[in-house]
């Protein structure tokens, strides 16, 4: 079966399930989009990645990649292989110098783990299909602007980013050092975007 490379497109608070997340995955090539919804861990897993937090603690997935590499394994890619059931499924496709293995994940693992790989994330057509949602060119830039919008929400146009924007350089780079001692990597990705305003 030929397999679909997806994107990463954004990452925001599921409005049908509380403490939940959708992930929306794009397809490279084309104008489908695919949301997975995760659970609030995954998501923090992924959002420190994609924003290049570095935890004080190895996470979960930053665990996982130290072992691989330990034992000489690479992760090539991330394949969303089946959906049954409103369910989505993947696999990790790793190697080493003799073998290569499809391991069992779920989506959100899986990912969280590929993006510290740095590897492609790639579907099938029936579960694009079956689980896709086709955009317009208009849908589209409608899209990018509430994927912005929300990107904006979860750092410096929340009310805490604006009260971030009262702050000392110094107060910044403190409050920082406590958030991730705190690991509330949230607030740390909305000091860490006013500092960069600065910059």
């Amino acid at each position: 079966m030929d397999k679909i490379r997806l994107e990463i497109l954004g990452l925001s608070s599921s409005q049908s399930q509380s403490g939940s997340f959708a992930l929306v995955l794009g397809e490279s090539s084309g104008n489908r989009r695919l949301p997975i919804i995760i659970g609030m861990f995954e998501a923090q897993a992924i959002a420190i990645e994609i924003e290049r937090i570095t935890p004080n603690r190895p996470m979960t997935h930053d665990l996982f990649k130290s072992f691989a590499h330990n034992f000489k394994f690479e992760v090539n890619e991330v394949l969303i292989s089946d959906l049954k059931e409103g369910v989505f499924f993947a696999k990790l496709i790793c190697s080493n110098a003799h073998q290569t293995v499809e391991i069992d994940s779920r989506p959100s693992d899986a990912i969280a783990i590929g993006i510290r790989f740095g590897v492609p994330i790639f579907t099938y057509e029936a579960v694009l299909s079956e689980a896709g949602i086709i955009l317009t060119d208009e849908s589209n830039d409608e899209e990018r602007g509430v994927l912005e919008e929300k990107e904006g929400q979860s750092t410096s146009q929340s009310a805490a980013g604006d009260e971030l924007k009262n702050f000392t350089t110094e107060k910044l780079q403190d409050l920082l050092k406590d958030a991730l001692n705190k690991e509330d990597y949230e607030q740390a990705a909305k000091i860490r975007d006013e500092m960069n305003k600065r910059n």
